[in-house]
């Protein structure tokens, strides 16, 4: 609950800062997308605290207020529950004999109608409701009715005279509100947008956004209308941003009927960005699905049927990328498997010459000082030879067991990723691709091999690395450490590999980072600075075993 509370007084805090801020409230909405379930409880405990209200011993008067509050709550959130509820207010007005509520009901089952893709019935109780007969209170919600059915009707069915009707009846709508209601100030801003007086209709927005709340019920309206007059001057990244001002209020308030996400996914599908479009094409579609509003479902039909063929086709690249990258690991393992043949046989030919060499050494030696000088030179090249042999045996060894393991662990996770791709369960898929948790324990597990298999052939690498620098600037290991960082890199200067670019390529860090310790080693040398790296190489000797 304070996690939701902080999430709250975030979106409070956007109309000042989302100008500068695209990527937080695009992050926002996303995190509205994603707990879209705890908006909608939030919703249904306001809904079952009027059901309760309901339960009570109520006069007819005060059902007919509570059933009218629970029309607020479900008309754009379950279109389906508000027309129950307003007919239950039907019932009530009849047996009242109030003609006010009775047409205030029809007025909201004929709005609800027209929303749910029941135009004849809509039109039928709109026809039948005369406006003399309606007072000042009603004579809005019978304009704004009106206006709404042929918007509704023309997505259904396009036809530039009921474009006309919208802008009629918005028309008289305006005449009878009051000039300085927020209503109003709307209405007359989208006929502004209609007669293409876009900087107009923007100004006045802007200055409504500015005292507007996010839980406000028309704050979501006013930065979508916004979007439309961005998106009017050719300004797509301004428009996206009211937008997803517009779509963040929609879904935290869990307002289903909404226009905002459908705007953002063709506007990213235009843009390129498949994965997004996607996303917000789903919740677009869920949300009119949920609410039963059929302008909005026809609206994204087609566009769901684009932007999901062509997220699939994406994906089915996408696993042909992972299936080719694949079939080149699999080469690769092949060429190395084929190098590691080669190097055991080049071990073999080494040996036969080490051994020649000792016994050319033995028979050398009564020979001269100068052919004596020549053994004890070839005696100190075999034990080169040994320690570079024993090196080798030591890591193919471990080669070939880690070669063996990565294959295994490629293999289990390919199974995994085509299971998920088999399943459709793209967004575990997409988490699972997008996941560093494999690269970062594989490094882990890299290092721990590295440490163990160095301090295996020198033992005394650590001990003697410290000997080399003063007492108080001398190297401790945590628990449980083999080497550190700062260790780890000397240990591969040992093993003969002094190129920065490559040591940082090997642990991860930036070149700059190599060079730092590299340089704070040499300053905390006790013997020479210029000296030191090469000390450091020479440090210790691999144990003969075999004694």
């Amino acid at each position: 609950m304070k996690n939701f509370l902080l999430f709250l007084a975030f979106i409070l805090c956007l109309p000042c800062c989302f100008a500068n801020k695209p990527d937080s409230i695009f992050a926002a909405l996303n995190y509205a997308i994603k707990n879209k379930e705890l908006y909608v409880k939030e919703k249904e405990k306001t809904i079952a605290g009027y059901k309760r209200m309901l339960s009570g011993d109520l006069s007819l008067e005060k059902e007919y207020d509570c059933n009218g509050n629970l029309y607020k709550e479900y008309r754009k959130f379950k279109l389906d529950s508000a027309i129950y509820y307003v007919k239950k207010n039907l019932r009530i007005s009849k047996a009242l004999s109030n003609n006010e509520l009775d047409q205030q009901a029809q007025l909201q089952l004929a709005n609800l109608y027209s929303s749910s893709g029941r135009y004849r019935e809509s039109e039928i109780i709109l026809k039948g409701i005369s406006t003399k007969n309606l007072s000042k209170v009603l004579l809005p919600i019978y304009y704004e009715a009106y206006s709404q059915f042929f918007e509704h009707y023309s997505t259904n069915t396009y036809n530039e005279q009921y474009v006309t009707y919208i802008e009629v009846y918005r028309d008289s709508l305006l005449s009878v509100l009051d000039t300085a209601s927020v209503k109003y100030k709307i209405n007359l801003a989208q006929k502004n947008i209609y007669n293409k007086n876009v900087t107009e209709a923007q100004n006045s927005l802007l200055t409504l956004l500015k005292t507007a709340k996010s839980k406000d019920q028309d704050y979501a309206m006013i930065a979508y209308l916004l979007g439309d007059t961005f998106k009017m001057q050719d300004k797509p990244e301004q428009a996206k941003e009211y937008y997803i001002i517009s779509a963040t209020a929609d879904i935290t308030n869990a307002i289903k009927d909404n226009a905002s996400v459908q705007n953002l996914a063709l506007m990213y599908y235009e843009a390129g960005d498949i994965d997004n479009a996607y996303i917000f094409t789903k919740s677009a579609i869920a949300d009119a699905i949920f609410c039963n509003v059929k302008f909005r479902t026809l609206q994204m039909s087609e566009l769901y049927s684009i932007i999901n063929t062509a997220y699939l086709d994406k994906e089915a690249r996408s696993k042909q990328q992972l299936q080719t990258y694949l079939i080149l690991i699999s080469v690769l393992s092949l060429f190395l498997i084929l190098a590691v043949v080669y190097v055991y046989k080049q071990m073999k030919k080494v040996s036969r010459i080490k051994e020649e060499l000792g016994n050319t050494s033995s028979k050398l030696a009564d020979l001269n000082t100068d052919i004596s000088r020549a053994n004890s030179e070839l005696q100190e090249r075999n034990a080169q030879l040994f320690e570079a042999n024993h090196v080798k045996e030591e890591y193919i060894a471990h080669f070939f067991d880690l070669c063996s393991t990565y294959i295994n662990k490629l293999e289990n996770y390919r199974k995994a990723l085509n299971k998920k791709a088999n399943d459709k369960q793209l967004d575990e898929l997409f988490k699972m691709l997008k996941s560093t948790t494999v690269v970062d324990n594989e490094l882990e597990e890299l290092y721990e091999n590295f440490d163990s298999i160095f301090l295996n052939l020198y033992p005394t690498f650590v001990k003697d690395f410290n000997a080399l620098l003063v007492k108080d600037e001398q190297v401790t290991l945590k628990q449980g450490e083999l080497l550190n960082t700062e260790l780890r890199i000397f240990a591969l200067i040992r093993l003969g590999i002094t190129d920065s670019v490559k040591i940082a390529a090997f642990l991860r860090y930036s070149l700059s980072t190599i060079y730092n310790y590299r340089t704070k080693a040499r300053n905390k040398a006790a013997v020479s600075r210029d000296a030191f790296e090469v000390m450091v190489s020479k440090i210790g000797n691999i144990p003969d075993k075999s004694l």
